[in-house]
C-alpha cells in the first residue's frame, strides 16, 4: 500500500497515549519524515518502509547488498532530480506566460513606457540630479513585488538604503537605473529575461516578472 493510499486508514486507527517523552519524540520524528516525503513528492510503500525501518533499528541484515542499495539510491536521486527539473521548467513557463499577459496590459496604461528590450517603467517622481552610467555605484531605496502584489524585498521595511554597482545586478536594474536622475522615483516592470530568468530564489519563483519601486538617492562620489 502506498503512502498516499495509507493516509486514510492511518487516520482511523486508535490514537495512542503519549505517556513518555520517548513516545512524543517518536511521533514527532515520524511525522517530520512523512511531511518531508509529502512535500518532496516522494511516494513510498508504507508497509515496506516500516519493514526497512524495523530492520534498521533492530540491526538486521538488509535484503539488498551494498552494491544494490547504492544503485537503488542513485536511481532514486536521478528520478527525483528529473522530476524537480520538470516541475521547475513547467512553473517557469507558466510564470512567463502570466508575466507576458501582465506586461501586455500594463503597457497600455497611461504613463507606462516600454523600451526596446521590453523593460517597462513609469515615472512617479522626476529628479533633477545627474544620471548614473552602466558601471556607476548607486544608492537607492526600493520595494520589490511579484505581479500578484506579494512584496519579496524592501529596503523601506529594513529602514536603510542599499548601494551597489549597476554592472552587478539584474539587467532590468542596470537599464532602468540609467534612465533615472538622482532624486527620481520610478516603477520598473521587469520581464523574466531581464530579471532572474528560470532561476528561482526562496522568495521569487522561476520565470517571474518583477515590479520594483525604485528611488535613486545618490551616485557614489568618484563613480
Amino acid at each position: 500500500m502506498s503512502c498516499k493510499s495509507k493516509q486514510e486508514s492511518c487516520c482511523t486507527k486508535e490514537q495512542p497515549e503519549f505517556s513518555t517523552f520517548r513516545d512524543s519524540i517518536s511521533y514527532v520524528i515520524g511525522a517530520d519524515i512523512g511531511n518531508n516525503f509529502l512535500n518532496g513528492g516522494v511516494d513510498v510503500n508504507l508497509d515496506i518502509l516500516m519493514m526497512g525501518l524495523e530492520a534498521g533499528l533492530s540491526g538486521s541484515d538488509s535484503m539488498f547488498t551494498p552494491e544494490e542499495t547504492q544503485a537503488i539510491i542513485q536511481r532514486f536521486q536521478k528520478e527525483m532530480q528529473e522530476a524537480q527539473t520538470k516541475k521547475a521548467t513547467e512553473e517557469a513557463a507558466k510564470n512567463k506566460e502570466l508575466g507576458e499577459q501582465f506586461l501586455a496590459e500594463n503597457g497600455k496604461k497611461e504613463g507606462v513606457m516600454t523600451t526596446a528590450s521590453g523593460l517597462q517603467y513609469k515615472v512617479i517622481r522626476e529628479g533633477t540630479g545627474p544620471k548614473p552610467g552602466p558601471t556607476s555605484t548607486v544608492e537607492v531605496n526600493y520595494e520589490g513585488r511579484l505581479i500578484d502584489g506579494t512584496v519579496f524585498d524592501s529596503s523601506y521595511d529594513r529602514g536603510e538604503s542599499i548601494s551597489f554597482p549597476l554592472n552587478g545586478v539584474i539587467k532590468g536594474w542596470t537599464e532602468g537605473l540609467q534612465l533615472m536622475s538622482v532624486g527620481s522615483m520610478y516603477e520598473l516592470y521587469i520581464p523574466s529575461e531581464l530579471g532572474y530568468g528560470d532561476r528561482s530564489t526562496p522568495a521569487i519563483p522561476a520565470g517571474s516578472t518583477l515590479i520594483f519601486k525604485v528611488e535613486l538617492l545618490n551616485i557614489k562620489a568618484g563613480e
